[in-house]
């Protein structure tokens, strides 16, 4: 019962600093939110802090189990449709899971006040998203699907305009059907650019 009132807080608190920032949100409008008077809260976590710390720690395991990530790296395709596949897997999981979309949203406030914040948005928007397709063009290379590059900067190149798409989508929801339809025709491309 106690986890699963810790994990209602931070569903709320997810949600609250999401739409509100973390400034803009308080523990009694989030113990409210929930049925519960602070103490409710202040039994689970001792500060508004700690629910922040606990939160961006969820993230990042949530993230990395249904994502991937440097430590969970995905498997290299087995062809250049494979990659595509891959990629939209992932955009579609990116723009359509409410978690994610809240964390993104989260990091994106928060970057400028938190500095582990601004180093989970670096992360998750580019230095991860480049390690992983590092990993995924070095292996291509390995079985002769893409031409010999230098694989980090195929993955940069290739997931920078992928992640400005993805934040579109957040910034205006009504061009996200668009956008997933753009970074199909941009993977496309990239394979007939650099398929063997």
């Amino acid at each position: 019962m106690a986890n699963d009132t810790k994990e209602r807080i931070l569903a709320a608190a997810l949600e609250m600093f999401s739409k509100n920032g973390y400034a803009g949100t308080n523990i009694r409008e989030l113990s409210a939110s929930l049925g519960l008077v602070k103490s409710g809260v202040y039994k689970h976590f001792e500060s508004k802090e700690a629910i922040w710390n606990a939160l961006l720690d969820e993230m990042i395991a949530y993230y990395g189990e249904h994502f991937g990530s440097a430590e969970h790296l995905p498997p290299v395709p087995d062809s250049l449709e494979g990659l595509v596949d891959m990629t939209m897997g992932m955009v579609h999981f990116t723009v359509h899971d409410e978690r994610i979309i809240m964390t993104r949203k989260v990091l994106t406030l928060e970057q400028y006040r938190d500095v582990r914040a601004r180093e989970l948005a670096t992360k998750h928007f580019l230095t991860g998203l480049t390690e992983m397709f590092t990993h995924v063009f070095t292996g291509m290379m390995e079985r002769r699907l893409i031409r010999r590059d230098d694989p980090a900067m195929l993955a940069f190149a290739y997931t920078t305009p992928i992640s400005a798409l993805i934040h579109l989508c957040d910034r205006e929801p009504e061009k996200t059907e668009e956008a997933i339809a753009q970074i199909e025709a941009f993977s496309r491309h990239f394979i007939k650019v650099y398929g063997e």
